[in-house]
């Protein structure tokens, strides 16, 4: 059985939500392009990890929340289906970035969700006034409401 394909039957079997499948493996996926294609997991280790965390940061300027979710992904793949500890990882953090709050008039308000009707207008007035996230509005559910 390939690697990937053990990596997905772990995360099957853990029942990991499938918005997390998809994302460990698409970073499995990239850290192995990231060597070339030509170097398997398992003769890499902490040293080649530490390299690819440090390369999100330093040179393709990833949030400090991408590059936690690759090191979770990664130390998942050593830890449970490689089965080799992979410790004492000191890669280049992110740095967090400023945010800065962004807050709309009343009537800049009015003019966005003014014209939305039906379902669509239902689902971005909640999405903006209760502060709901897509998928939590999108599975949102009528006995959810009373």
């Amino acid at each position: 059985m390939k690697l990937e394909e053990r990596l997905k039957r772990s995360m099957r079997l853990r029942q990991m939500a499938l918005t997390t499948d998809r994302s460990y493996v698409q970073w499995y996926r990239r850290f192995v392009h990231f060597y070339g294609g030509k170097r398997h997991p398992e003769t890499m280790g902490a040293q080649e990890v530490e390299a690819f965390l440090t390369h999100l940061a330093a040179e393709r300027n990833v949030a400090p929340s991408t590059q936690n979710q690759a090191l979770n992904a990664l130390v998942f793949l050593y830890r449970e289906v490689l089965e080799i500890p992979v410790e004492g990882i000191d890669a280049l953090r992110a740095r967090e970035r400023q945010k800065i709050p962004v807050v709309l008039t009343t009537g800049e308000v009015k003019a966005l969700l003014g014209p939305t009707v039906g379902d669509t207008g239902l689902a971005a007035s909640l999405l903006y006034g209760c502060g709901l996230r897509l998928m939590e509005c999108l599975r949102l559910r009528v006995k959810d409401m009373i």
